[in-house]
């Protein structure tokens, strides 16, 4: 065989395997998503909010600079994203201390041969701003319910960025009993959730929130570390209702740009029992950005929100996370979900979005906020 002829071999079969393991990839995405257990949504936990951000955008090389604790994970196993519904143990009998040691509660004890451990690195995770009064929402794709489900935050002191986790690290701040699956709330898209009440005073800035859930079909056990703020202004939540159907689009960025140039917009000054609105652009890529908006109440507390978004350069939102969104024309009409549309006088709370834009603009958007 000629060198030419060997060299043409060589290319057509390293082309096969690279097509094979895109197929395998996708298919064991599929095949994951459709066997669904389930996770903690909101706050988002580590592997479900690196799925939600980059599920369909994986393999570009943006996220190493804006999620570089998303990047690590999927360079150290894609499947643990793809997988975000199956952190869990079996035969645990409750003792969840026994079973996993500290510095690896965020991947169960590094539960299946380690297929998680990527959830324990340390760093800069993406955190969601959060109330001492919060609500976590459980989505359970499978219906199993739950024995039980708690709650622990870390205690004031605790840095997550450069600390490891350890069960002296928790307190536990909300629980829920025995609630069969016939008792949550059906999602649009299958399964069920459940919002569980936790709080956590005195505690500022960056914290984890660590959940256990017993589900009641097996003696199986679920782990989900939540990077939070209290009382922060950074990073927005990934979607809070996932849909069982969903499915990757692997695609590859077609070259490295500099990273976001922030942009936010104006709004006006919150009325009483009125609202304001402020948007921030968190990531910019070829053809791609990612937004944030943030509502505020005015003077006095508000019950729900209406955001209006306006777009000049021909921007359209793909996916939104903590709001519902209809679209007529270049105006977005966004309005809160069940869980963040009960604001305090002053209270703050956070929705983010993907979007399409033009590659040579992509200006900040006009925003209007009542409290509708």
């Amino acid at each position: 065989m000629s060198s030419i002829a060997a060299t043409r071999g060589k290319l057509i079969i390293s082309s096969l395997v690279v097509a094979l393991t895109s197929i395998l990839l996708l298919t064991t995405a599929l095949a994951k998503i459709a066997d669904a257990h389930g996770n903690v949504v909101d706050p988002a936990s580590r592997n479900y909010g690196c799925w939600a951000r980059w599920g369909s955008d994986f393999q570009n090389p943006q996220m190493a600079t804006l999620d570089p604790m998303c990047w690590q994970a999927w360079q150290a196993n894609p499947n643990a994203m793809w997988n975000w519904n199956s952190l869990f143990r079996e035969g645990v009998a409750g003792n969840h201390q026994g079973a996993i040691p500290d510095g690896q509660l965020c991947s169960g004890g590094r539960t299946q041969n380690g297929f998680y451990a990527s959830m324990d690195t340390i760093g800069d995770w993406k955190a969601q701003n959060i109330t001492n009064n919060f609500r976590i929402k459980l989505f359970d794709g499978a219906s199993h319910g739950a024995d039980y489900i708690w709650v622990y935050a870390t205690k004031q002191g605790f840095n997550p960025i450069t600390q490891a986790l350890k069960w002296s690290d928790l307190e536990l701040v909300g629980q829920i009993g025995n609630t069969p699956a016939a008792q949550w709330t059906p999602e649009s898209g299958g399964g069920v959730s459940i919002l569980v009440n936790g709080n956590a005073p005195n505690r500022t800035g960056r914290h984890m929130l660590f959940t256990i859930w017993q589900a009641s079909h097996l003696d199986q056990s679920y782990y989900f570390c939540s990077d939070v703020n209290f009382g922060g202004t950074t990073s927005p939540s990934p979607s809070a209702s996932p849909s069982r159907s969903a499915s990757p689009s692997p695609s590859v960025s077609p070259s490295r740009s500099a990273g976001p140039s922030p942009s936010v917009s104006p709004s006006s000054s919150p009325l009483p029992g009125g609202c304001s609105a402020t948007y921030s652009l968190t990531g910019q890529w070829p053809g791609g950005f990612q937004g944030e908006v943030k509502v505020t109440a005015g003077s006095a507390a508000i019950t729900k929100w209406t955001v209006t978004i306006t777009f000049a350069n021909g921007q359209t939102i793909t996916q939104v996370w903590s709001a519902t969104i209809t679209t007529s024309g270049s105006t977005t009409t966004a309005k809160n979900v069940s869980y963040n549309g009960n604001l305090a006088a002053g209270a703050s709370t956070t929705f983010g979005f993907l979007g399409n834009a033009p590659q040579s603009s992509n200006g900040a958007p006009t925003l209007t906020c009542s409290p509708v």
